[in-house]
């Protein structure tokens, strides 16, 4: 497509860094570039630690780990989401349990959460979609109230803020991804916020196959051993050394993306103040991090036609997530709490139109154009 979905991320700094690790003889992981990582992401979140892992689901995977989620146990959680917020706990043999969405920010609706609650829930996994944050205060409310942990699948949220925290930073547990699709990317990874300081050293054994051997590298003890169970969640300090450039010009990503998510919303507000679309809602309190920009169709008819459309103008927009509670593995492993009100109606009429780092302004308003003039032929 001439005008792509997606362009990773790039300073232009990526191969100096890289060829930096390579020069350092320490490709493993927790290499230099990896705690310079850690270090910037500790700052910005104001999380206890902050470990780079090997994907988003990897750091979804600890943060069950991290909540000791046990056999039969449930976890709340919107079906609206990646099959990854729902596997890392399914793994540990819990069933998740789905309630609705909030229609205007397509976050879990935080009003429907304590009444799927059971004496056999222990986690809610709330997801902050597109980097806009969930009614956190409520949140939390309900799981202090019950003794819940609370994990947050802030995936698309790194630079994202709720009430002034960083989102993952709020929860007991916070998890990144930094795939290519993200505002910031090592290719493949994410990374886990371990946010309670009396957790760190368990993240730390998790992470490093069940070993002790973080502590062996700081030199606080003369060898390591396997203590606990655990598995392999450490990136190649390469990736890390892909990432640690564009965290130093998140700042600069981050303006340039909010920039196109504006020309956006401005361009395209007619349609909406028309009744044709509707646009994003950010909720007050809420700074998003423009991951991405979304309109929403009349149903999925008009927006298979839109899509195409726009398709075969060679601008390549998409649908998002089909919700979990519909597919073969939902339905074994999960069960959907209430009623579907808004889930699969609202998921059938989102469309995600072109959002990267460079993304020009004249590419931004040809795609402008071409929805307007779907909606207007």
């Amino acid at each position: 497509m001439r005008i792509p979905f997606n362009i990773p991320p790039s300073t232009g700094r990526e191969p100096e860094c890289m060829a930096q690790a390579i020069a350092n003889n320490k490709l493993c992981g927790d290499g230099p570039f990896t705690q310079k990582c850690h270090q910037w992401l500790e700052e910005k979140t104001g999380a206890a630690k902050v470990l780079l892992t090997t994907s988003g689901t990897s750091a979804l995977e600890m943060a069950a780990l991290l909540c000791d989620v046990q056999p039969g146990d449930e976890v709340i959680m919107p079906a609206y989401t990646f099959v990854s917020t729902a596997d890392a706990f399914v793994q540990r043999g819990a069933k998740v349990v789905f309630v609705d969405i909030r229609p205007d920010t397509m976050n879990i609706d935080e009003t429907k959460i304590e009444d799927a609650i059971t004496e056999k829930t222990t986690v809610i996994c709330v997801v902050h979609y597109a980097g806009v944050g969930c009614e956190m205060d409520t949140i939390l409310d309900i799981a202090h109230r019950h003794g819940l942990k609370v994990v947050e699948d802030a995936a698309q949220g790194v630079m994202g803020w709720y009430k002034g925290k960083a989102l993952g930073a709020i929860g007991d547990v916070g998890c990144y991804s930094f795939h290519e699709t993200k505002n910031y990317t090592m290719g493949e990874g994410g990374a886990v916020l371990v946010n309670h300081p009396e957790q760190v050293e368990q993240a730390e054994i998790y992470r490093e196959k069940g070993t002790n051997r973080s502590k062996f590298i700081r030199g606080q003890i003369d060898k390591y051993t396997w203590v606990d169970y655990g598995s392999s969640y450490l990136p190649s300090d390469l990736n890390a050394a892909y990432l640690y450039p564009q965290l130093e010009d998140a700042d600069k990503i981050n303006d340039d993306r909010m920039a196109s998510w504006n020309r956006y919303y401005e361009g395209l507000t007619p349609l909406a103040q028309a009744g044709k679309i509707e646009l994003p809602v950010i909720p007050e309190g809420c700074v998003h991090n423009a991951h991405m920009f979304y309109i929403k169709c009349k149903d999925l008819e008009e927006r298979t036609a839109l899509i195409s459309f726009l398709k075969e103008r060679d601008i390549y927009s998409a649908f998002h997530y089909i919700p979990l509670h519909t597919a073969p593995a939902g339905k074994r492993f999960g069960r959907f709490h209430g009623e579907d009100v808004y889930t699969t109606k609202e998921s059938e009429r989102l469309t995600r139109l072109p959002m990267y780092y460079g993304l020009t302004a004249e590419d931004c308003q040809e795609v402008i154009d071409a929805v307007k003039e779907f909606y207007c032929q």
